[in-house]
């Protein structure tokens, strides 16, 4: 069995930051999104903004890792938003209470456009 894999990818623009995560977000990567957020963090980013177009697969070490950096985030002034969650994934969110995580909250319902996210499209 191959081990999941994740490739986390930043871009800054002045104090914001676009993380761009790619691959699966599970109990073995997580810790790696937990560290790129939090050093976000510690480099005085005032805006992350997450791409999660491609990723393929997110459990509940991932929901946490977000959580928690929201929370850090918020408890500063700072903010933190998903951005383009597969289907699935923003069921779990919605389901779990999460949503304020997301840019804007998709109708998990219906059909979504997934388009990348670029620096100047986050209020």
């Amino acid at each position: 069995m191959a081990l999941p894999q994740l490739n986390v990818y930043r871009h800054d623009r002045d104090d914001r930051a676009l993380i761009t995560l790619a691959g699966e977000i599970d109990l073995a990567t997580a810790p790696l999104v937990r560290e790129s957020l939090a050093e976000c963090l510690r480099d005085g980013i005032l805006s992350i903004d997450v791409d999660l177009t491609a990723v393929t697969f997110c459990d509940v070490g991932g929901l946490d890792a977000f959580l928690l950096a929201s929370r850090l985030a918020t408890d500063t002034g700072r903010t933190l938003r998903l951005h383009h969650p597969s289907r699935s994934m923003a069921r779990v969110i919605e389901i779990t209470g999460s949503g304020f995580l997301m840019h804007s909250v998709p109708d998990v319902g219906a059909r979504s456009c997934r388009a990348p996210v670029v620096m100047g499209d986050a209020p």
